[in-house]
């Protein structure tokens, strides 16, 4: 079972401060979405304080690490090799911190790209990454509004925003977004 001071031991190692008072603001956000919507908000606690664990790592170790972990690793993956940030977490939760919950750990994996039929706890640290208490980005107001008012009007909007951000920046747009999008647009709603 995971131990909550290990973890944070770990990750204050491993991330620079700014990153890892985010993370504290995730695990908050992330346990306060779950009361909201049902879900154990230990796990939430764990899932949001755990999702960045893998954040400061290299391009170089990202790959390594994901291959180690048996991801097959897309050419996205190596355009764009923080995405796998999320992988590498799940990973290092699973064999680091004996996290064996499988919805914890998609939680992790997912937090970056979302995708299909997510759980509830994805939707949460998804969205708690996004709307935790120090991002400060236009719009952040209206979509932590949104985040404790209908959990899918929020993703949709978070996804819309980050898909119109890796456009403006030329970037590659991980497929599982869009999939994850048209998922809940096409009806797929689960709250």
């Amino acid at each position: 079972m995971w131990h909550e001071n290990k973890i944070k031991e770990y990750i204050k190692v491993h991330l620079t401060v700014d990153r890892y008072n985010h993370t504290l603001g995730v695990m908050k956000t992330s346990e306060e979405l779950a009361v909201r919507y049902g879900v154990d908000p230990a796990k939430a606690r764990i899932a949001g304080l755990c999702h960045d664990c893998a954040k400061n790592f290299s391009a170089s170790d990202l790959i390594s690490k994901a291959k180690v972990s048996g991801e097959v690793i897309s050419s996205v993956y190596y355009k764009s090799p923080q995405l796998l940030h999320g992988i590498v977490g799940a990973y290092i939760a699973k064999e680091l911190f004996h996290i064996n919950d499988e919805d914890i750990l998609n939680a992790i994996k997912y937090h970056t790209t979302g995708r299909e039929n997510m759980s509830t706890l994805e939707k949460i640290v998804y969205i708690a990454d996004c709307i935790e208490p120090a991002r400060s980005f236009k719009g952040v107001n209206e979509l932590r509004e949104l985040a404790y008012n209908d959990l899918d009007k929020a993703l949709i909007k978070s996804f819309e925003d980050t898909i119109l951000y890796i456009i403006a920046r030329g970037s590659i747009i991980h497929i599982d977004t869009i999939k994850a999008r048209n998922y809940l647009l096409l009806g797929n709603r689960r709250n």
